[in-house]
């Protein structure tokens, strides 16, 4: 009898590794598949935000990766004479998320906390050196083909699957779906070094060269690491390109050998690409997996923490018993309009610095070196679902208010729902309303937020577990007519 798991997550990157510490505490039984039978060690993703930071939070491991982290203070792109084309500045304080909105970090840091975090779980069972074979939905269950590392073979079930298994995924070959091409497909040679000496000349933004002889990018990573990633042009050899010798060459302008040591140089492409469908019965896809980003945003490896912390409530739901299936519908509604926002973004910026043709680059000099844009941090709405339905701020993303005494909200409340309530309007609840809210097990919290809510012109607001606003209320009739939409705990776990 193949052994039965609520849920298997393929795929033990920084994606997978955030579901796992989310689904964690819920007590379901969990099994990670990863090929790989070690953690990758060299860095490849290098942002993330505030939203993510806000994630991590509530999987209970953002202490520790902020200690490892950089606040960065923004992005410039510039044409090749240095004049600023577009300026993107980052506050260095806390934003709005109650996290600094923009950090540079070293994947492999992040990677080891994450897995360390999942560690907290005895309901996380954890293959490395794992690969997936085949995954089949069987109507009431999937069943996984699997063989390890040292060539033995076993078949697996678990309730629901979800690919966290990047670009090459064995899960969306098994759902059967293909890809819809955004048409950016461009080859980068990607360069980290560690420095050996001190270099603060190099500077701390990240600096886009829309050099048409040679778009470059120049990122100050953390501590002594720094990356540059040079366009590859007409005649470059990929295979020759990331040798020494040539990486040298093309780092002259600033780094000499003397001064640093190449960590990894390897040429990718960035692709923009989105699924077909994200969900076929009960096999799901997130990150890599079901969309990629050009870089020129840092957003790629953001978008898929999003993807799950959108997803783990919603599949503990379902297990639970607490929702029905279809609510795993709302998950592409509302994640791929939100994740097609940045990428057409990323697009349009790689579009600015990957202009070649001189004509074209002299146009759009003209164009912004007069008057650069200035380009600000965005939190898009959700697309549209059955959760989602109404005006703004519904489907927005909550503000991280500080309760009186510092703490922030997230610890108040962990992941599950929420309502920040005024105090008066408190006082007017009836009985009834707060007990259906006990029954729900929703959280809430009514000695912080007054100013959050006068900006939201309510009186309550009601949060759902990934801090995207299901709804406002000036009334009682307003709140409980969203109680129906939060899932109930079943009277088995209430009484328990």
């Amino acid at each position: 009898m193949p052994q039965t798991y609520d849920i298997a997550i393929v795929g033990y990157g920084p994606v997978g590794a955030t579901l796992a510490n989310l689904l964690g505490p819920s007590g379901l039984s969990i099994c990670v598949i990863e090929r790989d039978p070690e953690q990758f060690a060299l860095p490849r993703a290098g942002h993330f935000d505030d939203e993510v930071m806000r994630v991590w939070q509530t999987a209970g491991v953002c202490d520790e990766i902020a200690a490892t982290v950089r606040v960065n203070p923004g992005m410039r792109f510039v044409n090749a004479g240095g004049a600023l084309l577009v300026d993107w500045p980052r506050p260095a304080g806390e934003g709005m998320q109650a996290w600094s909105t923009s950090y540079r970090f070293h994947q492999p840091y992040v990677e080891h906390v994450l897995r360390r975090g999942v560690e907290r779980f005895g309901t996380v069972d954890v293959r490395l050196g794992t690969e997936v074979v085949s995954a089949e939905d069987q109507g009431d269950q999937v069943r996984l083909e699997v063989r390890s590392s040292s060539g033995g073979s076993e078949s697996l079930q678990a309730s629901y699957v979800v690919g966290c298994d990047g670009g090459r995924s064995t899960i969306r070959r098994a759902m059967g779906v293909g890809s819809i091409d955004l048409g950016s497909h461009e080859k980068w040679l990607v360069v980290d070094l560690e420095l050996e000496t001190e270099r603060e000349d190099l500077g701390d933004f990240t600096i886009q060269y829309c050099d048409p002889l040679r778009p470059t990018t120049y990122i100050r990573m953390v501590g002594n690491r720094r990356r540059w990633e040079f366009m590859l042009m007409p005649g470059d050899d990929p295979a020759q390109i990331a040798q020494p010798e040539h990486v040298w060459r093309l780092l002259e302008r600033w780094i000499g050998p003397s001064e640093a040591r190449i960590e990894r140089a390897v040429v990718y492409t960035f692709h923009a690409i989105v699924a077909e469908r994200w969900r076929k019965g009960r096999l799901l896809l997130a990150g890599d997996a079901a969309h990629q980003t050009p870089p020129f945003l840092g957003q790629g490896m953001c978008a898929g923490i999003r993807d799950v912390s959108n997803l783990a409530w919603k599949l503990s739901s379902v297990v639970r018993g607490e929702a029905p299936d279809s609510l795993l519908d709302s998950y592409e509604q509302e994640r791929a309009p939100h994740v097609r926002h940045y990428i057409d973004l990323a697009i349009r910026l790689g579009g600015i610095l990957q202009t070649t043709d001189a004509t074209r680059a002299e146009e759009r000099d003209r164009m912004l070196g007069t008057a650069p844009e200035r380009l600000i941090s965005e939190k898009p709405r959700l697309g549209p679902s059955a959760l989602t339905v109404g005006e703004r701020p519904v489907g927005v993303l909550s503000e991280q208010v500080r309760a009186a005494d510092g703490r922030r909200f997230d610890d108040l409340v962990g992941y599950r729902f929420a309502v920040l309530v005024s105090q008066s309007f408190m006082k007017e609840l009836p009985v009834s309303t707060i007990g259906a809210l006990a029954r729900s097990n929703v959280a809430v919290v009514q000695d912080c937020g007054e100013g959050y809510l006068l900006r939201l012109g309510a009186k309550a607001v009601v949060l759902r577990p990934d801090r995207y606003i299901l709804g406002t209320a000036n009334g009682i009739a307003e709140i409980e007519a969203l109680l129906p939409r939060i899932p109930c705990p079943s009277t088995a776990e209430q009484a328990a």
